[in-house]
């Protein structure tokens, strides 16, 4: 992944620490969304080859409170399942992969207390387990040939790994002028230019894991995508709100126009084609999860209530939690109060015509013998 991309989850680190907690509750419930595809996917490789380490990739993994938590799911299922058949469970290898900037050390701090949980819940003959942080980009190779059993990634793959190519005419005009991402107002070849970038990384994702992987290895990918009924995006509105302070002057109407997000929400289709075309994988489920765009305000606590106020600026906060560190470097940290109180606004005003919906999409993968 480019410098630039680096560069932005530096910024993401240092300035959105105490949003994050928004982004990794959504996290959080599309893992628990994939657990029945993760389960049938691990035991079916599990019980195809029952490998002595069982080696396991998670890409994109970030720094947080859901780091580890596909891994110990992993570890259940594996636990369960010997424990049906009367094995003893294989070792572990876990490889945790981000970008260089990703916080690693706030990771491994955390993997005494992790060792100990697992020794104190499954017993000094479980495992053992072994995990390694591994910094770079996944549009590119990280692992040895033929040394993976398994990959997973969750809310990562929608990122780009640069912004799309020809979304400026040949004389530096914005194709997608007053847009910071693909609006009502947008011209075609800026979706196509989407696409054809989103085509290209998951390329190679594919291309790379494939070498990666042992053949009848699983791969469960859950990443955003645009099936989702509704007129406008979060990330449209987020530009209308960019779009005011321009009218306000209080942000150059030229620094608008010339950003633009590296991020795309794919639909089924276009996965379907990619797989098909690189032509290492089998998909062997896809599936579509729905929500609303407020649907984890209450953690969980379906007794509480909350106006559309509060429910606008808390929507608002979520984005923040996944966009301040780009738009904050790009546009300046100084204005990204004001910009998500505009932002929650137009959220409220939205929800007047109509309900946000977002959408997940969860893909387990088998790579061909």
């Amino acid at each position: 992944m480019h410098a630039f991309l680096e560069m932005l989850l530096v910024f993401f680190l240092l300035h959105c620490h105490n949003l994050l907690m928004y982004s990794f509750i959504f996290q959080k419930k599309v893992m628990l969304m994939a657990k029945p595809i993760l389960e049938e996917s691990i035991v079916n490789l599990y019980m195809s080859s029952f490998p002595e380490c069982l080696k396991i990739a998670d890409m994109g993994c970030s720094s947080g409170p859901n780091t580890l938590t596909v891994v110990s799911e992993i570890m259940d299922i594996i636990d369960a399942t010997c424990k049906h058949l009367n094995r003893k469970t294989p070792m572990f290898q876990v490889f945790l992969n981000d970008l260089p900037g990703n916080d690693f050390n706030n990771i491994f701090k955390s993997l005494p207390s992790f060792y100990n949980r697992l020794k104190r819940e499954k017993g000094d003959e479980f495992g053992p387990c072994f995990i390694a942080g591994i910094p770079g980009s996944f549009h590119g190779s990280l692992f040895p040939n033929h040394s993976l059993h398994f990959v997973h990634s969750s809310q990562s793959l929608h990122w780009l790994s640069q912004v799309p190519k020809g979304l400026m005419s040949k004389s530096g005009i914005s194709l997608n002028k007053g847009n910071i991402y693909i609006a009502k107002t947008s011209p075609p070849s800026v979706l196509k230019a989407y696409q054809d970038q989103f085509a290209e990384d998951f390329t190679l994702f594919l291309r790379y894991r494939s070498k990666e992987m042992i053949p009848g290895g699983y791969m469960v990918l859950a990443m955003s995508c645009s099936e989702a009924k509704q007129s406008s995006n979060a990330w449209e509105l987020l530009g209308l709100a960019l779009n005011d302070m321009v009218l306000e002057g209080l942000i150059e109407e030229a620094k608008l126009d010339s950003f633009n997000l590296p991020l795309y929400a794919s639909t089924s289709e276009e996965v379907r084609r990619v797989v098909q075309t690189e032509g290492s994988f089998n998909i062997q489920r896809l599936e579509i999860f729905k929500s609303a765009w407020d649907s984890n305000i209450d953690n969980g606590n379906k007794s509480l209530e909350f106006d559309k106020h509060t429910r606008g600026k808390y929507v608002a906060k979520t984005l923040r939690a996944v966009a301040e560190s780009i738009l904050g470097s790009y546009f300046g940290y100084e204005i990204m109060d004001d910009l998500f109180d505009r932002f929650a606004k137009k959220i409220v005003e939205y929800w007047e015509v109509e309900k946000g919906e977002k959408a997940a999409m969860l893909i387990s993968m088998v790579k061909k013998e």
